[in-house]
């Protein structure tokens, strides 16, 4: 399959990531989460950075029912997700919108953040959580 969807992996803080690009098709559905998963799976890559400019706009309506669909699918494959880049404009008119970014940034399986510097952050926060 290799590097299809133009993609990096690296280490992180000891976490394995596969990092899309900024450019290339949006995910519209859960089937297309499948040729990232597959990707991850042969970098061993536990968790998957997808920037915003990726996402079909309906990802940030939630009563569209994508980003609840496709988040799951790539925890269904036990791939944590990060959600990259700005989305303010989708948060000022949605407070449920809001809501479930603060609570998936308070779990550990998916992250919206604002770059790869919060990315960082987190993953240090996580290492010393556990040691």
């Amino acid at each position: 399959m290799g590097k299809t969807m133009s993609t990096k992996s690296y280490d992180l803080h000891g976490v394995r990531i596969l990092e899309c690009a900024a450019e290339g098709p949006a995910l519209r559905n859960n089937q297309d989460a499948m040729p990232l998963i597959l990707e991850a799976m042969e970098n061993a890559a536990r968790l998957i950075v997808i920037p915003t400019s990726r996402l079909a706009s309906d990802f940030f309506l939630l009563q569209t029912g994508l980003a609840g669909e496709l988040l799951q699918k790539f925890v269904n494959y036990q791939r944590r997700v990060a959600i990259v880049g700005n989305f303010s404009e989708f948060v000022s008119n949605s407070a449920a919108l809001r809501a479930f970014i603060a609570e998936s940034n308070r779990g550990n399986t998916v992250w919206f953040l604002a770059d790869i510097g919060e990315l960082e952050k987190k993953l240090i926060q996580e290492e010393r959580s556990l040691s």
